[in-house]
This record gives structure tokens, C-alpha cells and sequence, in this order.
């Protein structure tokens, strides 16, 4: 795959969360862009993972683990993160940014971008056509107007419709 989402709209996204393939240990953070409906799910290494999860729980280590301390440190040299962007995906790799307050962009992996948005608050905005080309569709389940064309056929349907009873549901007894 070539390079996908450079020079793109950047739409915001939300970090669902982090999640274990059990068959083959792959771990993956997945971002939802809510509009579109669909998820984008990242590749990321257990580090990363444990960085990301921990933030999202609130979990506050003891000792400012690695993306604690960037927080850190950028808030010491009096900097801010404004927001993160997935910019790019290129040959499976997410490519992100961290943009400072001052307009800055810090080239970043996009685990370490999340992580880090994470610890500032600040949203996490994605390429549309990353999302496009990468994200999964997600039904959350049905909506109001599946209801609406279910009520409407229960109020309309006969027994008769589902044609002769003979041995459907019987299990071919």
C-alpha cells in the first residue's frame, strides 16, 4: 500500500480503548470516528498499550513512566499539546503529529501520539481518507428508524404470511 491520508481533512476521533487478539497476542487501540462510523484499529506494541490503558483508567504511576515524563517535560519548558493528528498511513504504518500550542509539529508514531493526547486532554483528529481506507464498519445496533420498519411490519403481519406451519421449526422431526 502507498502512502494514504497526506494533505487530507483530519475528522476527530475517539479512543475506544485497547483490545488483545487472544488467538495470535496482537494488541490494537482502536479510534472511532463516530460520523462515519467507523473504527480504526492500530497495531501497537505493549508498552504502548500499558500507556494507553493506564491514562484512560486514570492510573497514576508512582514514577512518571515515558509519556508521563514528556507531559512533563513540555509542560516545564511551559509548552502545551493542542491536539494529535494521524496524518498518514504508509505501508501499514499510522504516521501522527503532535501539534503544540505554538502551531509546532512533533513527528510522532501514532500509539505515542495517542498516549501522549491522552495525558494532555486534547483531541485526536484523523485523516478522513485513513479512516476511509483503513476503518471497520461499526453498528452499535439498531436504529430508530429499523425499529420504526420493525413496528411496522409486526402491526401489518398475519400468521399466514410465514406460509404452512408443516415441520418449520420442528427441527426435521
Amino acid at each position: 500500500m502507498g502512502l494514504v491520508g497526506e494533505d487530507d481533512e483530519l475528522v476527530p476521533v475517539e479512543v475506544v480503548g485497547v483490545r488483545q487478539n487472544l488467538a495470535d497476542a496482537e494488541v490494537v487501540v482502536l479510534l472511532l470516528d463516530p460520523d462515519a462510523e467507523l473504527l480504526v484499529p492500530i497495531l501497537i506494541g505493549p508498552a504502548e498499550a500499558s500507556a494507553i490503558a493506564s491514562a484512560q483508567a486514570g492510573i497514576v504511576p508512582p514514577r512518571p513512566m515515558t509519556h508521563d515524563l514528556l507531559r512533563d517535560a513540555l509542560r516545564a519548558a511551559g509548552a502545551t499539546v493542542n491536539r494529535v493528528e494521524i496524518v498518514r498511513l504508509e505501508e501499514g504504518v499510522f504516521h501522527a503529529a503532535l501539534v503544540l500550542g505554538t502551531g509546532r509539529r512533533v513527528d510522532s508514531r501514532a500509539s505515542d501520539a495517542i498516549a501522549v493526547a491522552l495525558r494532555f486532554g486534547c483531541p485526536v483528529l484523523c485523516s478522513a481518507e485513513v479512516v476511509a481506507v483503513a476503518g471497520i464498519e461499526v453498528r452499535t445496533g439498531p436504529t430508530e428508524q429499523d425499529l420504526e420498519r420493525f413496528r411496522e411490519f409486526l402491526d401489518h403481519v398475519e400468521p399466514e404470511d410465514f406460509g404452512t406451519t408443516g415441520d418449520a421449526g420442528q427441527g426435521g422431526r
